[in-house]
């Protein structure tokens, strides 16, 4: 119920910077996909990261427009866009950078992301 009442749950987008920072703040693992609109390959991720948020309570899942955010971009390094960070205790862990952790095709599985974030420990996985 805790996890849930920070947000847990749930895939979302977070409006601004400032956000991402109090979200971060609040929960101990988040994973946070850096997207840009009119990016493809973003929509393939969402789809699969709205499957694992409803799955893997125990991670916030948030999603935050490159665009909107250079601070953050270029604090965080991130070059390509879809990127997800690989946040645990407020500090940046792990990226999946693309597809390549993914086996480099647009059509990997649900299934072959949740094993990835399961090897960075972000979420629980057996």
């Amino acid at each position: 119920k805790e996890w849930l009442s920070k947000g847990h749950g749930e895939y979302r987008e977070i409006p601004s910077e400032r956000d991402f920072f109090q979200e971060v703040k609040e929960s101990k693992n988040v994973v946070c996909h850096f997207y840009r609109d009119t990016t493809f390959r973003c929509q393939i991720m969402d789809k699969h990261l709205t499957v694992l948020a409803k799955k893997h309570v125990e991670t916030k899942f948030l999603k935050l427009n490159a665009e909107k955010s250079p601070f953050l971009c270029e604090r965080l390094r991130i070059k390509v866009i879809p990127t997800v960070a690989l946040i645990k205790d407020g500090k940046s862990q792990d990226y999946i950078v693309g597809f390549t952790d993914l086996g480099n095709t647009d059509d990997f599985t649900t299934e072959t992301l949740e094993w990835r974030l399961g090897c960075a420990d972000i979420i629980n996985y057996r």
